[in-house]
């Protein structure tokens, strides 16, 4: 047996699912079922069971996966330790980030990580942060950058950068009646927000929390699941929304957007890792890179 036909078994016991272990892998949907049928003959076993269009763990395949995943490991060590011993950075980094810094805080530091590192492959997937934080947790992503809270207590998180929060409506929006100056009444906006484990939406839950505000008394229009669909929704006039600056800064400068004056806490760009896996050269020249970017560019 080879090491991807581990990663690939590995891959298809945790998602439960053909397709997406493959997509994770960067390789074809025939190539992993080719694999995993490999893997069976050589040994003349059953690792799993076909129902309909979904796969299994057969028995098998259950007493198996944990000592892939040991072998996989130890091969992952095994590489760190001759990549420390010759000082060169190579390798493959597997990052997960939320939409916003995915989007627009990201790509332009990955391309400066690269000129810097070329030997390091690098790929991104996207998720809201409690997805992320669940990739970094299971092992699926080296680390994640995330702009909401994480839960677990297991995950070291490390500020690389500040994020502003802006309320906006459309120009066209009507005026906005004010409890007191700086406080809009958020009770008679017609809100549009991101889905459950968003960092945005937990921005609006604590001003609702601070404002004395039942979460579930505010006028929510429409749960979209992205950004960008936030954003033209918005544009459209359909409601209001609290969205990072990065995202709307170009459609505020050019008045399709409007700003309306708030008191919202700055929060942090985070990166989280997992406190008991040992950090590679190449995360770890990431991370001072990640990290040496963001000091350049620190919004005040």
């Amino acid at each position: 047996m080879t090491l991807d036909q581990l990663r690939i078994f590995v891959a298809v016991a945790e998602r439960g699912h053909m397709t997406k272990a493959a997509e994770l892998l960067g390789i074809s949907q025939s190539a992993a079922s080719a694999a995993i049928r490999s893997l069976e003959r050589q040994h003349g076993v059953q690792l799993f069971n076909r129902v309909g269009r979904n796969i299994e763990l057969a028995q098998t395949g259950r007493r198996f996966l944990p000592e892939a995943k040991a072998v996989l490991e130890r091969a992952t060590a095994a590489h760190d330790v001759l990549e420390h011993v010759s000082q060169t950075i190579t390798g493959s980094l597997s990052i997960a980030a939320s939409q916003t810094i995915a989007s627009y805080w990201l790509p332009r530091r990955l391309a400066s990580f690269h000129e810097a590192y070329p030997a390091v492959r690098l790929s991104v997937t996207i998720g809201n942060t409690r997805q992320v934080e669940t990739t970094v947790l299971d092992g699926t992503a080296d680390f994640g950058l995330v702009e909401g809270r994480t839960e677990s207590d297991i995950l070291r998180r490390t500020k690389v950068d500040v994020d502003r929060l802006m309320l906006v409506v459309a120009h066209s929006h009507p005026e906005i009646a004010e409890v007191s100056r700086g406080h809009p009444d958020i009770r008679e906006l017609r809100w549009i927000i991101r889905e459950g484990g968003s960092g945005t939406r937990e921005v609006l839950e604590d001003l609702a929390r601070r404002e004395g505000i039942s979460f579930a008394d505010l006028r929510i229009f429409l749960v979209l699941p992205s950004n960008e669909a936030v954003r033209q929704a918005v544009e459209a006039g359909a409601g209001a929304t609290i969205i990072s600056e990065l995202v709307v800064e170009r459609a505020v400068a050019e008045g399709s957007l409007r700003s309306v004056p708030i008191d919202l806490p700055k929060r942090d760009f985070a990166m989280i890792t997992h406190r008991d896996r040992q950090a590679s050269l190449a995360q770890m020249a990431l991370k001072a890179h990640l990290g040496a970017k963001a000091g350049e560019t620190v919004r005040g």
